[in-house]
C-alpha cells in the first residue's frame, strides 16, 4: 500500500495565498490552486436531468429512464461532465495517486455543493463514501471516494461516515461493463455494517464519477430499505448517455 503520494512538489498549501495552478502552473487567483482561466475552461455540466444529472438538451427536464423507473436516490449533484481535462484529472488522482489533484477537485465540488445549499438544497446528515472492493483497495492503496468524502466533510462541516456500508463481494470493475452487466454485477454486492445508524437520516453518497448510476442505485436502495429518509449522490463528474456528444 502507498503511504504517501508520488509527488515531489508542494502538496497541501491551501491556507496560503501564493498558490500556483495545478493545471497550467501559472499563479492562482486565490487560495485554491487553480487559475481563473483553467477553472473557467473546465467542462462544467450544463442542462441535465433533475434527478440523475444526465446531460440533456434543455433545462428543467427529467430523463426518460428516471421517469420510467425512478431511482432510490433523490438527487445527483455533479459539477462537470466527464470529458477533458476532468477525465484526465480524475484518472491521475484515482489510478496514479496524484492526491493534490483529488484535493483540488474536492475543493471545487465543495464550493458547488455550498452554492446548492445556499439555494435551499437540503444539507445531508452525513457523507457516505462508496466502498471499494478490498482487493482493489489493496492494489490501489486508497479509496478515492473516501478521500473525497473526508475533504468534503472538512470543507462543508458535514460528518463523513465510512463505516455505514461495506462491499461484501469483489465485483468486476464497473467501467468494463455495459449498463445491464453493471446492475447484475452489483446484486448483493453491498451490506450494512453492524450497528449502522440509518433510520430517519438524510445521507449523501460520494463517488468520483456517475456513469449508469448502478452503484448509486444499489447503495441508495440498501439505505432506503434500512430506513433512510433520503439519499442524495455527490460526485465529481457525470458521463453522457452512450453515443451522445459530451
Amino acid at each position: 500500500m502507498r503511504c504517501q503520494p508520488r509527488y515531489t512538489g508542494p502538496v497541501y498549501i491551501w491556507l496560503k495565498n501564493n498558490q500556483s495552478c495545478l493545471l497550467c502552473g501559472e499563479r492562482a487567483d486565490g487560495a485554491t490552486p487553480i487559475c481563473l482561466g483553467c477553472e473557467t475552461d473546465l467542462p462544467w455540466l450544463g442542462d441535465h436531468c433533475q434527478t440523475c444529472a444526465l446531460p440533456l438538451p434543455a433545462a428543467g427536464l427529467t430523463c426518460g429512464q428516471c421517469l420510467k423507473a425512478p431511482p432510490a436516490f433523490e438527487h445527483v449533484i455533479a459539477p462537470w461532465s466527464y470529458s477533458f481535462p476532468i477525465d484526465s484529472l480524475i484518472t491521475r488522482f484515482k489510478h496514479h495517486a496524484k492526491w493534490p489533484l483529488g484535493r483540488l477537485l474536492a475543493e471545487l465540488l465543495a464550493q458547488s455543493l455550498q452554492h446548492h445549499f445556499d439555494e435551499a438544497q437540503e444539507r445531508p446528515d452525513a457523507l457516505v463514501p462508496v466502498p471499494l472492493a478490498i482487493k482493489r483497495q489493496r492494489q490501489r492503496g486508497f479509496n478515492q471516494a473516501a478521500m473525497l468524502s473526508r475533504w468534503l466533510g472538512n470543507s462543508l462541516v458535514i460528518p463523513c461516515e465510512e463505516q455505514l456500508v461495506k462491499r461484501i463481494h469483489d465485483t468486476s470493475a464497473q467501467q468494463d461493463l455495459n449498463a445491464d452487466a453493471r446492475k447484475k454485477n452489483l446484486r448483493n454486492a453491498f451490506a450494512l455494517m453492524p450497528d449502522a445508524s440509518i433510520k430517519g437520516r438524510h445521507l449523501a453518497l460520494v463517488d468520483d464519477v456517475l456513469t449508469t448510476g448502478a452503484t448509486a442505485q444499489a447503495l441508495a436502495r440498501l439505505l432506503i430499505e434500512a430506513g433512510a429518509a433520503r439519499v442524495d449522490v455527490y460526485c465529481l463528474a457525470r458521463t453522457p448517455k452512450p453515443g451522445d456528444a459530451v
